[in-house]
């Protein structure tokens, strides 16, 4: 076992954690709590940590790429991930699996290269291929199953960058990590 800030994880998920180039990640009940609140005039509205963002922006500090893979289409999320300096943004598509072969395919990446980040079953097809499949702490019990690794912090509350804090000590840089606040 493996000690982290947030707890101990297997010697096979550090070494998978190792290999990591690109971090792809489902939006709702994963950046947010899953929640979606919606006013009277049809406003949109959903909460982001900031915790999250500056995770994100470190590990591509060090050279991960980061990919959104979303169902819903929302300005939010492309203002959000934009901010972030996240460039592979995929929104509305209901077949993930697809959209994440594709990317693999042109950025040249195996299966085994990536982790993918979800909280419910239509997360399981990409979660499943990928070489660190990660379940927020309160995704789908199905998921949850199906998991290589839960994370400790829900979503929404941070569980990003929990993710982002193994990436980055898998490679020494946990304690060197500096940036901007997000």
């Amino acid at each position: 076992m493996i000690d982290t800030p947030y707890g101990k994880i297997s010697q096979d998920n550090f070494q998978r954690a190792q290999k990591i180039k690109l971090f792809v990640c489902d939006v709702d009940g994963v950046f947010s709590d899953g929640r979606i609140y919606l006013g009277n005039d049809r406003e949109e509205l959903k909460a982001f940590h900031t915790k999250d963002g500056f995770g994100l922006k470190a590990i591509m500090q060090q050279g991960i790429e980061v990919a959104i893979i979303t169902g819903r289409q929302s300005n939010i999320v492309s203002n959000r991930m934009s901010a972030l300096g996240v460039q592979h943004i995929f929104q509305g598509k209901d077949d993930k699996l697809t959209v994440y072969k594709t990317l693999l395919a042109q950025l040249d990446l195996t299966p085994e290269q990536t982790a993918y980040i979800g909280d419910d079953v239509v997360d399981l097809p990409v979660m499943q291929l990928s070489g660190l499949g990660i379940a927020v702490n309160d995704a789908h019990p199905l998921v949850l199953q199906k998991a290589d690794l839960i994370t400790t912090v829900k979503g929404g509350f941070g569980a990003v960058r929990e993710v982002c804090d193994l990436f980055l000590q898998c490679h020494g840089q946990l304690a060197m990590t500096q940036g901007k606040s997000e």
